[in-house]
């Protein structure tokens, strides 16, 4: 009786996780959610005096999600991205999945979102990852809100992936590829005996990105005959 008391709530985590992942508003948020906690682990981890101290603590809490104009756009913007997220889900969600509607809806947020991410970059002093992760990115999802799946675009050959889901998928490379090269930058230096402190970020945002790519390639073929062969892969 005891280990079915126990068992029976871990089921019925599992059972509402496996549900959020049915769709790309569960991969979108698990990788929010994967970054802002793991970040703020580390802020907190890496608070200077007085580590245990509640007042430290706080400190190191406000700082991680207010502590300048590029925190604080950056913050923001990652409310608006789960908002956009549960738009996901809910459109995933229903026996007809997904809901245009809704899944449109889930673009605009997204393309907000990015919009907000630029700026936040751009603030934080990084312009080319603003225009690839921001405005690259916002132009591909603020496309898919607009366009209508099966409708021709002028100059774009029919057989060809979608342009703005593609543009989306390709706005994460150049970040991909600087987190991988900040990795590859601290792999040498713990394995010679440096601090492992270098690792969790970068670790955690390649974790983040293969999520988030997940969810855009689940968009592909949205609207079309294609998608129920691309959600299953």
């Amino acid at each position: 009786m005891e280990a079915r008391t126990i068992l029976l709530p871990i089921a019925h985590l599992v059972s509402a996780l496996r549900a959020r992942m049915k769709g790309p508003g569960g991969y979108y948020n698990s990788g929010n959610a994967l970054g802002l906690i793991v970040g703020l682990a580390i802020q907190i981890a890496t608070a200077p005096v007085g580590l245990h101290e509640g007042s430290s603590v706080t400190m190191a809490v406000i700082e991680y999600f207010a502590g300048s104009h590029g925190t604080v756009a950056l913050t923001l913007t990652t409310l608006v991205f789960f908002w956009g997220g549960e738009a996901y889900h809910r459109a995933w969600a229903r026996p007809d999945a997904p809901d245009p509607a809704l899944n449109r809806l889930g673009d605009f947020l997204s393309g907000l979102g990015a919009i907000g991410l630029g700026i936040a970059l751009l603030l934080l002093g990084d312009p080319l990852l603003a225009a690839t992760s921001g405005l690259l990115h916002a132009l591909g999802k603020f496309g898919s809100t607009f366009h209508r799946p099966g409708t021709p675009i002028p100059m774009w050959p029919a057989a060809w992936p979608d342009p703005f889901r593609s543009a989306v998928l390709a706005s994460r490379l150049p970040a991909m590829l600087a987190t991988t090269v900040a990795l590859g930058r601290a792999l040498p230096e713990v394995w010679s005996g440096g601090s492992f402190a270098a690792l969790p970020m970068p670790l955690t945002l390649l974790g983040c990105y293969l999520l988030w790519t997940k969810a855009d390639l689940l968009l592909f073929g949205v609207g079309t005959k294609a998608i129920r062969q691309i959600s299953t892969c």
